[in-house]
Formats: C-alpha cells, sequence, structure tokens
C-alpha cells in the first residue's frame, strides 16, 4: 500500500487510457481542484470513489486503493458480486469432487 498518493501511476494510467484528470472530474463528481487536491494527497477517497475510479480505469478497486495513500478505504464487494465469486468457488470444489469421485 501507498504511503501517499500515487500520481504518477494514476496520471500514467490516464495517459494509456487516452483520459485526463476532466475524466476524473466528472468520474467523481468533482471540480479539478478537488482532483488536484487527491493528487497532491490533500483529499482522501471514499470506497465508492474507489470504485468509480476503478472502473474508469479499468484496473481492480484494490489496485486504486494501494495506490491511492494509506488511508484510503478498499469498497465492500456488493452482494451480487460476493454471491458470484461464492457459486464460482462451490463450483469450481464441485467439479473437483466429482472428478476425484471417477
Amino acid at each position: 500500500m501507498a504511503l501517499f498518493f500515487d500520481s504518477e501511476w494514476f496520471d500514467g494510467r490516464l495517459t494509456a487510457l487516452g483520459l485526463t484528470r476532466d475524466a476524473v472530474a466528472a468520474a467523481l463528481g468533482f471540480t479539478a481542484d478537488e482532483v488536484a487536491e487527491v493528487w497532491k494527497d490533500q483529499r482522501e477517497l471514499s470506497a465508492q470513489h474507489v470504485r468509480l475510479l476503478a472502473a474508469l480505469l479499468a484496473v481492480p478497486a484494490k489496485e486504486i486503493a494501494s495506490r491511492a495513500g494509506v488511508s484510503t478505504p478498499l469498497p465492500r464487494e456488493d452482494i451480487e458480486t460476493r454471491l458470484a465469486r461464492v457459486e464460482a468457488e462451490l463450483a469450481a470444489i464441485k467439479a473437483l469432487l466429482t472428478a476425484k469421485l471417477k
């Protein structure tokens, strides 16, 4: 986890996607000044902001949280995502058991 906001990584990711900080402002509902505060590690992000940035930058929320500074919360999985993950794990276990019983 980054101690401070990794502005170089975020700028690089934006560039790679052909986006600007204006896209971040629009996605987060921030002004350009508020985004600048985030980049200077003067404004904290909420779990919802992490989720929105992850979608915008096409990376897992965990990646955003790990690069956005020590106090950045990782969003909790929503119930559908969590259920889908559990169901996938159960299907994998069932496949393993079925293979062993043959």
